[in-house]
Parts: C-alpha cells; structure tokens; sequence
C-alpha cells in the first residue's frame, strides 16, 4: 500500500487511467512472474548447473537469469499497453510510472513466493518465524529492488520504440534497459562478487542500494522535464487570464519545492487544505483542456468553474 500510494503521488502531471495502471500491475504479478519469469528462470538454472556445475550454479545462477526474463517480462508488459493505449502512454515519464506499478506487481507476488518457501527451512520447525522474517526483509529492501528497476526499464523501452511525443532514442534505450539488468543481476550475484564475505556483502548491499536510487532520481527528472514544461503550457493561459495565480501555475508545473513553497505561504490548516483542493481542480482544468485540444467544451467550463467555486 505504501508503495502503491508513492507511485500514484510521483504521477501527478498526465496521470495514467486507473484501468492502466491496474493493468500494468497484473501484468508484473502474473504475466511477467508466474507465466514467463518462473518459467525461463528454472529453465536457465537447470542450463546452468549442467553446463557448469551446481556450485557456479548456485553462486551466479539467480545473477544471470532473472535479470533477463524479469525485466524483460516487467517490460513486455509496457511494451504491450504502449501499443493497446497509443494516447495515453505517450512519453517515457508514462514507461517509467507504468514501470514502477509492473514492478510492484511483481515485488509482492514474489515477496510472497519467497515467504512461502521460506517455512521449509530449519526442516520446518518455524515455519511462521523464517516466513515472517523473509518477508520483513523483502519489505525492507522492496524500495530498491523491482520497482526501481522496471521503472527504468519501462522508460528505456519507451524510448527505444518511439511515439508520436517521444523522439526515438535507441541507444538511450538499450542503455536503459541494461541499467536495470546489470542493477538486477548484481544484486542477486552480491555472494559471488564478495567471495562470500559477510561485511563485503553488506558494502555491495549498500552501494547498490545508493546507485539505484541515484540512477532512478536522476531518471525521474530528466523524463518528468517534458510532462512540467507541458503542463506550464496548457495553463499559462489561465494564469494570464486569472484563473489560476502565478504562485499556482509554479506550483502545478513545478517539483516538490514549487509546491511545498505555495503550501507554506498558507495561513493555517484550513488554507493549506483548500490549496490542496484548488491544486487538484487545477489539475483537472489541465486534463479538461488538453483532451479537448484547447477548445472550449462543457468541460473545461466545468473544471474552470469549479476552481472559481474553490476561490481563496
């Protein structure tokens, strides 16, 4: 739930439909994990312990395979709403959210097998202790894990394709989606490249905690630049005309310190809820407007009405 409602409060300039987003969602739990995941993994291991022997297999195994059919099946999944919904995920920012909520999808189905498996161990003497545990630790460590890194792959797959917003970027692309391989294998292969050192593992544990988060920070803001500079364009015209305040207009098209800034200057709790609320309308004026291509329909007169009604 937390996961969820921090994917949903990062996506606040074109918002994705509800349907689409659960639909990337199901996909990451059941499409990517139980039908091309679960199956390509065991397939590729059991390659790899007759290839090479069960200890390469047991050391590297997980490091080389599900990067491959994890993130491929995550991003499978934006690849196909790419093409069944063209007008909505139009820029990378929609890969990268759409991304995120097929990671999440798949992070919880997974966190649960893992939890399941776990009460066999210690020949099943705590079975509700090693589960619990397994799944606190996979909570612990979830912020990093899928959801970071199909939120990459997400949007190097939408600009690896192309849309009609989206200025084809092939190697940017490509680099993209290895990002989120390379970040994916390394940490299932930390036993391997630490040669088994417990506080080296740890190190890898953090550093590629740290990188991950600093990769996908920094991707959010270069794919998040077009929909802010978008949404500045619908609704400068409003605040020229004195629908909207120019503080609000930066704090529509702005990022967190835009809007923490007009949540500040507010006097009281009651003014910083009905702030709030003249940001949501405003929001809705933006999506009013440019569905209707910047002609006046009913509904942009409503949304434009509503945000008179919520006056300050």
């Amino acid at each position: 739930m937390l996961f969820w409602w921090f994917t949903v409060r990062i996506d606040r300039y074109a918002r994705q439909p509800l349907q689409l987003v659960i639909a990337a969602f199901a996909w990451g739990g059941i499409a990517a994990a139980w039908a091309i995941a679960l199956a390509g993994n065991t397939a590729l291991l059991t390659l790899y312990e007759k290839l090479f022997g069960q200890s390469f297999q047991m050391t590297w195994g997980a490091g080389l395979a599900a990067p491959f059919f994890e993130e491929l099946g995550k991003g499978s999944g934006v690849l196909l709403l790419l093409f069944l919904a063209p007008r909505v995920v139009r820029t990378a920012y929609d890969g990268f959210i759409l991304g995120a909520f097929a990671g999440l999808g798949f992070e919880i189905i997974e966190d649960i097998s893992y939890g399941l498996n776990s009460a066999s161990e210690q020949f099943g003497s705590d079975q509700l202790g090693t589960s619990l545990s397994t799944v606190g630790l996979r909570l612990l460590t979830g912020f990093s894990s899928h959801i970071l890194y199909s939120a990459i792959a997400g949007a190097g797959i939408v600009y690896l394709v192309g849309t009609v917003a989206q200025r084809r970027r092939t190697g940017f692309g490509v680099a993209l989606v290895l990002t989120a391989m390379v970040l994916h294998g390394a940490w299932h292969a930390n036993v391997g490249l630490s040669g088994g050192h417990g506080p080296v593992i740890l190190l890898l544990i953090i550093g590629e905690i740290v990188l991950g988060l600093a990769v996908v920070i920094w991707l959010f803001h270069h794919t998040v630049q077009p929909e802010r500079a978008a949404m500045r364009a619908v609704m400068a015209p409003e605040a020229d005309s004195g629908v909207i305040t120019a503080e609000e207009l930066d704090a529509l098209s702005g990022g967190w310190k835009q809007r923490r800034a007009y949540r500040k200057s507010a006097r009281g709790r009651a003014q910083r809820r009905a702030r709030h609320h003249r940001l949501e309308a405003a929001h809705d004026l933006a999506d009013q407007i440019a569905a209707s291509a910047g002609s006046e329909t009913d509904r942009v007169r409503f949304a434009r009405d509503e945000l008179a009604r919520l006056a300050l």
